[in-house]
Parts: structure tokens; sequence; C-alpha cells
């Protein structure tokens, strides 16, 4: 009997979910756990490693009894995961040294700023992996725990140590401890991995003194990554897919040529646009970094990648703050209640504003005010601010990348506001295209996983499986577009500190 389901596992930020998918793409059933969040100090986050792994195998335990799952019913487990957050480990006693260090925490700033003071260092490390130098990337936090943690770099010198982002720490646990391996797409976001080469590069190493025993084995994203033995899971289930959340949602969204492209509206919006082979260098801030790709895919293949640092969160601030609405899903409706916003336009700086800017001491700000401006007004600015930003990022990756962006896949939170998503194609003049199984990140586990095991025969069968999107054809005359960007690029100019 052939096995009916594929199971994802979707570790975030805040919770942990795992997905049972089925030959058709569809999620049949799903269960989430939140986590805590840990702050011991402003511009510190932290999770208990602890806390990652019993959510979400409690999620899958859930999952499989829930539904009745017998071992033969499923073919195989896909990881996703939030990306950069750093786990370190005993590999004897498979306890954490320390709490995870997550993506978001700021304590390394310093350590970034004193190692990249000469512009030289910096050039180089973009060079080699593709990133901007930053907290955000794991190996300043890995070297942070080495330093201030007793015993730890000790420990690590003598190779009793395991570091790994969210997906090696699954994989450790649910092997018991068998496999200790991430994947290119993880790897490629810790500061460390040379994604021209494709290894640990030990330049880097040397830079931030970390010894190369405590990484874990970089493996292809569709592939084996051992099986479970945990107890209270099936056993002998295949690992067969993991790549970072991003990169899992560019595959779920069957981004497998140059030029095609997704953007996830969450919080922030995180666009990114496959570049097949060629690793291409930005000239406007924008990230260079390693896609998922099928198994029959021998040589890398790469994407670019820009965030919009304020989207779901900008609304939200609009919702609990300004007290504007009482739920995001009625924004669709007030948007269209009136022709356009009055000439009011809203940059969210709230924290800066990134690529293609890249100004961090821009704050936010509101233009165009008159005493007609209403309500309605600030919402549909605040849903136009989301669409002008991702035009800007898209307008540069299209530069980068010397690729037309023949079509953007969307998904995330609010993919589901029609009025955003048909302001966003006319601002692009670009077809948007949202699937109608938006859990696009859990969906490039499940469809890695399950390519691997030969649950799918090709990314050709997956494309297949997309036969319901909802599609937005750009449609706005030449006049009004060219006054509207005009508006925004006057807006974000008198913003910029």
């Amino acid at each position: 009997m052939q096995p009916s389901f594929v199971v994802a596992l979707d570790q975030g930020t805040t919770s942990s979910r795992a997905m049972l998918i089925d030959a058709q793409g569809r999620a049949v059933d799903v269960v989430q756990n939140l986590f805590p969040q840990i702050y011991p100090q402003p511009g510190w986050v932290e999770h208990d490693p602890r806390d990652i792994l019993s959510s979400q195998l409690g999620a899958l335990t859930e999952l499989l009894v829930s539904n009745n799952i017998a071992p033969g019913d499923i073919a195989c487990i896909g990881i996703t995961n939030q990306r950069e957050t750093t786990v370190v480990w005993n590999r004897e006693t498979g306890e954490p040294v320390a709490n995870a260090i997550v993506w978001q925490c700021r304590r390394t700033a310093p350590l970034i700023e004193k190692l990249c003071s000469d512009p030289a260092v910096a050039e180089t490390i973009t060079a080699k992996t593709g990133l901007v130098p930053d907290a955000y990337f794991s190996a300043s936090k890995i070297a942070w725990i080495l330093d201030n943690v007793e015993g730890a770099r000790e420990a690590a010198e003598a190779g009793k140590l395991a570091f790994g982002t969210v997906d090696s720490w699954l994989i450790w646990a649910l092997t018991q401890g068998e496999v200790h391996a991430t994947d290119v797409t993880n790897a490629s976001r810790t500061m460390l991995y040379n994604i021209h080469d494709m290894c640990w590069d030990p330049w880097l190493l040397e830079l931030f003194d970390i010894p190369e025993s405590m990484l874990p084995e970089v493996r292809p994203s569709s592939g084996e990554f051992g099986r479970t033995a945990n107890a209270g899971v099936i056993p002998g289930v295949p690992i067969c897919g993991v790549a970072g959340d991003q990169q899992a949602a560019l595959f779920g969204q069957c981004c497998f040529e140059p030029g095609q492209a997704k953007n996830t509206y969450g919080t922030g919006c995180f666009l990114l646009m496959h570049t097949g082979r060629v690793a291409c260098r930005s000239t406007n801030g924008l990230i260079t970094t390693i896609a998922a790709s099928a198994p029959d895919v021998e040589e890398p293949e790469y994407a670019l990648e820009g965030s919009v640092f304020m989207a779901g969160a900008l609304m939200q601030w609009l919702r609990d703050d300004l007290g504007l609405f009482e739920n995001v899903s009625e924004t669709s409706a007030i948007a269209r209640s009136i022709a356009d916003t009055g000439g009011v336009y809203i940059v969210p700086a709230f924290t800066g504003l990134g690529a293609p800017y890249w100004d961090a001491e821009a704050r936010g700000a509101i233009y165009g005010l008159t005493r007609g401006t209403g309500r309605a007004h600030v919402i549909r600015a605040a849903l136009e601010s989301l669409a002008y930003q991702v035009r800007d990022l898209a307008v540069a990756m299209e530069a980068d990348a010397g690729v037309p962006l023949s079509v953007l896949n969307v998904d995330g939170g609010a993919s589901a506001n029609d009025f955003l998503m048909q302001f966003q194609s006319d601002i692009l003049r670009t077809p948007l295209r949202r699937p109608q199984n938006t859990e696009t990140t859990a969906l490039g586990a499940a469809y890695l996983a399950g390519l691997s095991a030969g649950f799918w025969t090709d990314v050709k069968a997956l494309c297949a499986l997309r036969v319901d999107d909802d599609t937005y054809e750009p449609g706005m005359e030449d006049a009004r577009h060219a006054h509207l960007l005009e508006g925004w690029k006057c807006a974000v100019q008198r913003t910029m500190s």
C-alpha cells in the first residue's frame, strides 16, 4: 500500500506547526503550538531550545494521533524553520548550553561593527556569503555563546559542542543524535558558508573564532536527513527535505526558473527572486542566497532576497495603537469605499528604511494630510505603502538580476486582501498569482521531501497541482500610475534622514 501523506514541520519564530499534506498538495490538517519568547534585556531575544523541541514534537504527535495515522501512511517528513536562530548543545548529553539566540536579537551588533571596521573585511564577507554583515546572521551569535557561556569555548575546542540552526536541532532530536546536518539554504544564512565554493569557509571560521568541529554536515535541501527514532513519533520515517522558511516558500510557490519570484506578506515582507545558477551580486543592498532545489538539480541555484520591515506590523499599529479598525479583514472594503487616498502617503520607516534606500535613521511619517482626510484615507494609504515598498524591491531585483519579473507569486496573511493584491499588480504592472493553499512555506518543505522520497515525480507534477490560483492583472492607466509613483518617491525622499 502506497503512503497517503507527507508531514511538514514548520518551526517558526513564535509557534511550531505540523501539517499533513496529501498527494494533491492539500493541507488535510494542521496542529499549531505556541511557545514562549524570552527578552532578557532590551534588544535581546531568546528561545529555550527545549521549548522549540517540545512544541514541535507535541504538534507532530497530536497530528498523527488525531488523524489515526499508521506507520505506512507517511511517506516522509519535510522541515522548514525560522532562519539564523542559533542553538549550541552538548554532543554527549544532547542538552543546550544556553538559550537559542533568535535571528531578531541585536546583542552582537558591536562585535560585527568591530570586525567590519575595516571595509575590506566587510567586502570579503559579502563576496563569500552573499550577505550584508549583520548581527542578524548566525556567525556572531555562535561567537557570543562561546565567549560568554562558562566553559563553552573549552568544550567546543575539545569537540564536545554542536551548533545548528533550528533545522539541525530538530533533526538531531528526531534521529536521537544520529544525524547532525543542515541544508544548503540554512547554511547560507549563517555567514560562515561560502555560497560559491559550497563549503564552510576557513577564513570566516577564523574571523569569528569558531571551531569547524561544531558545524553540521551540509546536504542538499531535497535528500536524506536520517530517520525518526524519537519516542512518541512513528519510528523509521525518513526526513527527506529541509529548507529555511523563505526558500521553502519560494519552492512551495513553484518558482523554479530565473525571474520567478514570490512575496510573503507577514509582519514584514520577504521578496525572493530565483536567479538560476547565477549568484547575482546586488548593487542595491539586496542579499544573495542559495535557493532550494529539486533532487535532480546537480548545480547550486540562487536567489536574490529583499525585506520590507513594516507590513503586517503597520496594520497592527493602525488597529492596536490608533484604533482605526477592529479586524484587518475589514481594510479591503474600507480602502475600496473611497476613490483614492486624497494625496495621503504613509512611509512606515518605524525602524528605518531598508533596501534599496538603507537609511537606518529615517523614521515613519504621514504626508498630505488635509482637513478632508479621514480614517479610510489613512487605511488605504497604509495598504498602498506595502505595495510601493514591494515594488521598490522588485525594481531593484530586476536591475540586479537582469531578468524581468514575469509574475509575482504571493502568500502570507495580507495576500488575502483583495484591494492590496489588485493595487500591487497595478503598481508593479505585473500579474499576481495567489494559490488556494497559501501555506506555501510548509508546502515547500513537503514538496522537497516528497520529491526525494518519490511521493511526487518531478517539479512538473508540482506545477500541475496549481489549478485554482487566484490571479490579478494590472489595469491602471499610465498617467495615474506615473502620478502615484511620483508622489511615493517624493514622500520617501522627504522621510530620509
